[in-house]
């Protein structure tokens, strides 16, 4: 069970390593060791929206960037910079909406599951309605890589 921290959630912008129009969540809601929820806002202005709303495709860079604020929190509990990762892919994306619809709040839940010492993770993720206690619009098992150093990494290729 995740609680909300007593001091203000840091914004989002400053938990992951996106800028500008490609940072898709609104606030972080709540955090703790393995777990964090996220706003996301649907809107006319929102990124990738129709007239429709918002593809529910979309929904899996919502997780990816949940996921991406849950890293970014823990780096900054420790005192260290936001670092780079990588979403490597997902398991069961399922959704039980075709979009998003405009003017919805969408809270996009992640639970760690695993975290192996080479920067591999993986997490369960939910994208519910704030509205209602209504079942779950999109769930997947998300597996992501957060290298030590993404330079290195990305010269030499190496995970270990």
């Amino acid at each position: 069970m995740m609680a909300v921290m007593p001091d203000p959630m840091p914004d989002v912008e400053t938990l992951v390593p996106h800028s500008g129009h490609m940072v898709l969540l609104d606030r972080v809601v709540c955090a703790d060791a393995d777990n964090l929820c996220a706003e996301v806002r649907i809107h006319a202005g929102s990124l990738l929206a129709t007239e429709q709303g918002v593809g529910a495709w979309v929904g899996i860079e919502y997780m990816a960037q949940a996921i991406a604020a849950h890293a970014g929190w823990l780096t900054r509990q420790r005192g260290d910079a936001v670092k780079v990762g990588f979403l490597l892919g997902s398991r069961k994306y399922e959704t039980s909406v075709p979009h998003f619809a405009p003017g919805s709040v969408l809270l996009v839940h992640v639970h760690r599951v695993l975290q192996a010492e080479n920067g591999l993770g993986a997490f369960d993720c939910r994208i519910v309605s704030a509205d209602a206690d209504a079942a779950s619009l999109a769930t997947a098992t998300v597996t992501v890589f957060q290298p030590d150093n993404v330079n290195q990494f990305l010269k030499d290729g190496n995970v270990a």
